[in-house]
């Protein structure tokens, strides 16, 4: 960390420490979020920034953090099973029952579709941004640093391998483990009660190829089978149930995810508040605090739905900041694999070449795709601004991520800081990019 930057490190920590200890999780659209987007709204107004709040419905369990309810399924459809073996109509509707939360599943969680949103409970999130311009006000771009104020559910499974913190690798294990196994349990009730369904009305209607299934003795012993199985089924749909905390009293505290990020966000358009000759030539910088980012991305793209066709999504760049807490993994996250959005290849490299210049080494070589999920870059991508995602997270699943173990203790100062020093350093090469060549859009 470079001497003239502690300053900015120690309060950047303070707003961490303020975040995790004092307001504590923040789950989308909850009362905590709120104030956590209010003090951030009041720290902008003591540099002289008056803050713009856009507020916006959300629905928090209608992606990732329904993941629970597909346990749920898992287990009603294996109880209605041995229902469904004396009468094959319950078939049918247990297979159409498969077929809806299949296609959330995929539509809402995995890709963040907000399709379903109309059926889960809505609350009210928001945004909270504000903008710094140039003492001439006139800019020809934008910078937009952007963070989100919320945290996620606790992961029961994640925390609970924190006895294997000193073992990583059976951690992953016990927490993949049961996921993966009460994945495979619902996935496979959903299967079979959809093939015993089409099984039933063809045998029904006498398709030859039914009745001779359905006379077989391989399909007898298979309902035989039939007997035990949902047992095993729901048990592993269990762990899927477990997964996600209801408690909201229990979820992230949310320092490293994303306290860090509102926290860099902030200080980094406070520096160039008070110095105002360093500030990039023409150039207007947005301290973007987002709202329900753990709710599928909800803020990000409230913002741009908001703003389409508006000045303030034209000729600009986003550095969204999420989780600055791994010094040994520095990273800037070029793909949301989930979400089939690349991320601006020119920032990319921005982000390669100030590591090097920092003498910054990674573990992960600098440079990672998010294998699952999503992060505000995407909606960002999409609406025309050149974007990527800035983290110091170890991107392997661990005990801290999205537990409510994520506390400032874990990580230092230090670290903080240098994500200070690795964001100004992209700034002023954005600024020598947009002298040399001017805006050209996401490169991919």
């Amino acid at each position: 960390m470079k001497e003239n930057s502690k300053k900015y490190a120690q309060e950047a920590y303070e707003i961490i420490k303020h975040a995790s200890e004092k307001i504590g999780s923040r789950l989308p659209g909850s009362d905590n979020e709120k104030k956590f987007a209010e003090y951030m709204g009041d720290k902008l107004r003591e540099i002289g920034i008056e803050p713009t709040k856009e507020e916006f419905t959300v629905s928090p369990r209608a992606s990732i953090g329904g993941i629970p309810y597909a346990g749920y399924a898992g287990i009603i459809l294996s109880i209605l099973t041995y229902f469904a073996l004396f009468n094959y109509y319950v078939w049918v509707g247990m297979a159409l029952f498969s077929v809806v939360v299949i296609c959330w599943l995929i539509l809402g969680v995995f890709l963040y579709k907000t399709w379903f949103d109309m059926f889960f409970k809505q609350e009210i999130s928001q945004n909270v941004y504000g903008e710094l311009v140039p003492e001439d006000g006139k800019y020809d771009y934008t910078i937009i640093l952007s963070g989100h104020t919320d945290t996620s559910w606790n992961w029961r499974h994640s925390e609970h391998a924190y006895k294997f913190r000193d073992k990583p690798i059976l951690g992953i294990i016990a927490t993949y483990g049961k996921v993966g196994f009460g994945a495979i349990c619902f996935f496979l009730m959903a299967f079979i009660s959809i093939f015993m369904a089409v099984a039933g009305i063809a045998n029904a209607h006498e398709a030859e190829w039914a009745v001779n299934l359905c006379a077989s003795k391989g399909f007898h012993i298979f309902n035989d089978i039939l007997l035990f199985l949902p047992v095993v089924t729901a048990i592993g749909s269990c762990f899927v149930v477990m997964w996600a905390d209801p408690d909201p009293r229990n979820a992230s505290r949310g320092a490293m995810d994303n306290a860090s990020g509102i926290a860099l966000s902030y200080e980094v358009i406070k520096y160039f508040k008070e110095n105002p000759d360093k500030m990039p030539r023409n150039c207007r910088i947005i301290d973007f605090n987002c709202g329900s980012e753990e709710a599928g991305l909800r803020g990000s793209m409230a913002f741009c739905r908001n703003h389409k066709g508006e000045d303030v999504l034209k000729n600009a760049w986003n550095i969204n900041i999420d989780s600055v807490a791994d010094k040994d993994y520095f990273e800037v996250v070029i793909k949301d694999d989930w979400q089939f959005t690349r991320f601006d290849k020119d920032l990319e490299q921005m982000f390669k070449d100030t590591f090097k210049d920092l003498g910054i080494e990674s573990k992960t070589n600098g440079c990672i795709h998010n294998p699952v999920g999503g992060c505000d870059s995407t909606p960002m991508t999409k609406a025309g601004i050149k974007s990527v995602t800035f983290a110091a997270q170890n991107p392997v699943l661990t005990y801290y991520y999205h537990t409510w173990r994520d506390m400032p203790e874990r990580f230092e100062e230090e670290t903080v800081g240098d994500g200070f020093d690795v964001v100004l350093g992209v700034i002023e090469k954005i600024d020598a990019f947009q002298k040399a060549n001017g805006f050209n859009g996401p490169q991919k």
